[in-house]
């Protein structure tokens, strides 16, 4: 008896919605079912403009009935029964908060857009910045881009960091920003972003052998 394969697409079309904007009509994507989770929730900042640190998911079918959540930061988005023409619900607070200092001290605190605005244009490209996005260790970068991405909401900072801790190379679905190498660029939110005197750190190899 010969071998029974399931041949799925590779590729699936859903719909997006978010909680702070329940009316508005929902933004169509297509994404790879190969992808984690957690990869999926990234590619989903930049549409919602909401946090993969703190979104929550929720599949519904096509008449609008409620499936699952999604909530496997580790599983492939194609381990869920998720099919073209699905809805994603994305639960965030959806503010531009920021996080100083240590964790016993941390302050939050919400831009007004004009602040925000502001922020924005204070962030030139070629500066020194460190970028603290929640929950996530402080990353010491290069600004390479400051501007809207498509098919996302608001500006964004193109950043190269001074090690690999990044998500691509200066390019987001497809269309390129500016020019890294692998794994040493990222876009983040404004509100993140700390322009100053960060010098690269250095790293003695005579502390280890």
């Amino acid at each position: 008896m010969a071998d029974i394969q399931v041949i799925t697409q590779d590729y699936v079309n859903v719909l997006i919605t978010k909680s702070d904007s329940e009316d508005a009509a929902p933004i169509e994507r297509r994404f790879k079912k190969g992808i984690t989770i957690l990869e999926f929730k990234t590619k989903l900042e930049l549409v919602t403009g909401g946090s993969a640190a703190t979104m929550k998911l929720k599949l519904y079918d096509k008449k609008n009935g409620y499936i699952c959540d999604i909530d496997n930061d580790e599983a492939l988005l194609g381990s869920f029964p998720i099919d073209d023409g699905m809805r994603i619900h994305v639960v965030d607070k959806f503010a531009l908060l920021h996080d100083f200092g240590s964790s016993e001290s941390a302050e939050r605190f919400r831009l007004s857009e004009e602040e925000y605005q502001k922020k924005a244009e204070a962030v030139l490209v070629g500066a020194r910045c460190e970028v603290r996005v929640p929950q996530q260790p402080v990353r010491r970068a290069t600004v390479r881009y400051n501007g809207p991405l498509e098919g996302a909401k608001g500006l964004w900072i193109g950043v190269q960091y001074d090690e690999p801790r990044g998500k691509n190379d200066g390019s987001v679905n497809g269309k390129r920003y500016f020019t890294c190498p692998p794994k040493y660029g990222g876009f983040v939110k404004p509100v993140y972003v700390t322009v100053g005197d960060f010098p690269e750190e250095e790293f003695d190899l005579d502390d280890e052998i």
